[in-house]
């Protein structure tokens, strides 16, 4: 099978190609980068951006796709409002972490971005359901601007540092795929959660 996925910066792609590598191979990667896409959800709302991610994604149904995973969490939601127009199914990388996530009790997200805030806390929400769920955010100082920068080191350094502070919680996400790395590097007892890993196994088990 064909899985696209859809990036808003490029540093995802050897991420999920190492990951195919290592859980599933034989599937076929399509990487689609369009950091254009976050640049204009940041300024004027992830709907902004909706007809574009449904065009990029008809046009990878048209040459072969048979699922979609979308990594941005910031347009994550819009991607997957596009499921029923493109005909494949469409997932957002981080919605298995949130629901794991829901499962073990108090939540802090731990985000690069703040317009990332919104569509994870929606996240949370939607997997918990009537259950509800007590969680907390927090916006790591500096991360977002090292991450531009291309210190990959750094904005790494500052999100397990930030993930260390945390107290008073039974589990921690990390809201954007760019910051899976920073869970080998954190020391706290706390869970720690990323979305990569479980995000493709789900696009994969859903585009079989």
């Amino acid at each position: 099978m064909t899985l696209a996925l859809l990036h808003t910066s490029p540093v995802h792609v050897p991420v999920f190609d190492a990951l195919r590598d290592a859980d599933h191979p034989g599937l076929v990667l399509r990487h689609l980068v369009h950091e254009d896409l976050l640049i204009r959800a940041r300024e004027s709302g992830p709907e902004e951006v909706s007809d574009e991610i449904h065009r990029l994604l008809s046009d990878a149904v048209a040459v072969g796709a048979s699922a979609v995973l979308c990594t941005c969490s910031t347009i994550g939601g819009v991607a997957e409002s596009a499921a029923a127009r493109v005909g494949v199914p469409v997932l957002r990388v981080d919605r298995p972490m949130a629901a794991a996530a829901v499962r073990e009790g108090r939540v802090v997200v731990l985000a690069a971005l703040a317009a990332t805030l919104a569509p994870t806390l929606g996240l949370l929400a939607e997997e918990a359901g009537e259950r509800g769920v007590d969680v907390r955010s927090v916006l790591v100082a500096g991360a977002w601007e090292r991450f531009t920068a291309g210190d990959r080191t750094g904005f790494l350094d500052l999100v397990a540092a930030a993930a260390d502070a945390v107290a008073d919680a039974d589990v921690i996400v990390l809201a954007q795929a760019s910051m899976a790395d920073a869970a080998a590097r954190a020391t706290t007892r706390i869970p720690v959660l990323s979305s990569p890993r479980s995000g493709l196994a789900a696009a994969a088990a859903a585009g079989c």
